[in-house]
């Protein structure tokens, strides 16, 4: 990679309610050994203190007054998004856009390469959990999501399991890349303590808490769910039978990380799923639904579960709770696979994704075709 093909600086879009947080902040993290600068620009509700704080001993965090896609019932609210990220790149000299939103990307009026992350997506979410195509209403937003991977230079999902679901509910993706996310937490092995512990946004369907709820009521172990209960836009689950921490800084989350005994996931949708790539580099043994992600990470490490069927998941989580060599045995190999999604791996990828896409872009606005 020459100098030239290189960006120096990016924009990359952030937000502070879900799992791209943490993406955006090991990968940056990661980038900057390669010399790359990056400007966080945030939509949605604000960060707290301690993410503000983060973001800026990494980047620069500034933060827009403009909503997330899928918080907005509306598309009209989303016109002011593309403006605003213009502007910010050409005041701060951008090289490059890093979009961790395809709809971000569809109105984008600029001659910089542009760089389309997909960590999830209305359209394959309802693929997964209801089986079926979105709601007349939200079509918008599968049109808009479409408007942005035509306008990317380059596609990037985190498995190859959500690229095929990219492939089947959009069609042909011709610039799509797999790019596996990563931690920069360091494997660690402390003494584990008699708790599951679960991490996710459980008002979302996808998550599925009321599986991983009713298996607390059949489970030898306390199940600790960390994570909030009720979304910005008013949905709402209400734990029964487990323990909820509510929403937790990293810093706490991963005290928990590093004692528990056994993590746990029961989702139905997950592209990537970061919380159980930082449980493996805990040591946790994993007891995980079988959907195609998980298998495609996580096989031959982990238990896997009919992700509908709550007592299937208090069966494997008694089978780990009432063998502890088993226990530490499958903690040791999810730790082992855990390693191979560093930081230095993604980012040399992510850095060979900006190249590529700064030439094509290079190409299109010399006349040339971009391959």
């Amino acid at each position: 990679m020459t100098m030239a093909e290189r960006p120096h600086r990016i924009l990359m879009t952030v937000d502070a309610v879900g799992g791209v947080w943490r993406y955006a902040m090991d990968l940056a993290r990661g980038l900057r050994g390669f010399g790359v600068e990056t400007m966080f620009a945030g939509l949605g509700p604000p960060p707290s203190q301690a993410q503000s704080a983060e973001a800026n001993e990494i980047g620069t965090l500034l933060w827009l007054a403009a909503p997330l896609d899928w918080t907005v019932d509306c598309e009209d609210r989303l016109e002011p998004v593309s403006g605003l990220l213009a502007q910010l790149a050409l005041a701060h000299s951008i090289d490059l856009f890093h979009l961790n939103l395809p709809s971000q990307a569809a109105a984008l009026a600029t001659a910089l390469p542009v760089v389309v992350v997909s960590h999830s997506c209305v359209v394959t979410w309802f693929e997964a959990v209801r089986g079926s195509d979105v709601p007349p209403a939200w079509a918008w937003q599968e049109r808009r999501n479409r408007l942005g991977f035509k306008r990317a230079q380059t596609v990037v999902a985190p498995s190859r399991s959500h690229a095929a679901a990219l492939l089947r509910c959009y069609g042909c993706l011709d610039k799509l890349k797999v790019v596996y996310n990563s931690s920069h937490l360091e494997a660690c092995s402390m003494p584990k303590q008699d708790f599951v512990l679960a991490a996710g946004r459980w008002w979302d369907e996808g998550k599925n808490a009321i599986v991983l709820d009713g298996a607390a009521a059949l489970a030898r172990w306390p199940i600790l769910m960390a994570g909030p209960t009720g979304a910005p836009s008013g949905q709402y689950y209400a734990i029964d039978h487990a323990t909820g921490l509510g929403e937790l800084g990293h810093a706490q989350m991963m005290e928990f990380m590093a004692k528990a005994g056994i993590f746990s996931s029961p989702s139905l949708y997950e592209p990537f799923g970061l919380a159980v790539l930082e449980a493996a580099l805990a040591g946790a043994a994993l007891v995980l639904a079988d959907i195609e992600t998980y298998r495609e990470l996580w096989d031959g490490v982990a238990l896997f579960c009919e992700p509908r069927d709550c007592r299937a998941f208090a069966n494997a989580i008694n089978r780990f709770a009432g063998d502890k060599p088993m226990r530490a045995e499958f903690g040791a190999k999810a730790q082992a696979r855990a390693r191979i999604f560093s930081t230095d791996r993604q980012s040399r990828a992510m850095m060979k994704v900006y190249s590529s896409a700064v030439a094509d872009a290079g190409d299109f606005a010399t006349g040339g075709a971009i391959a």
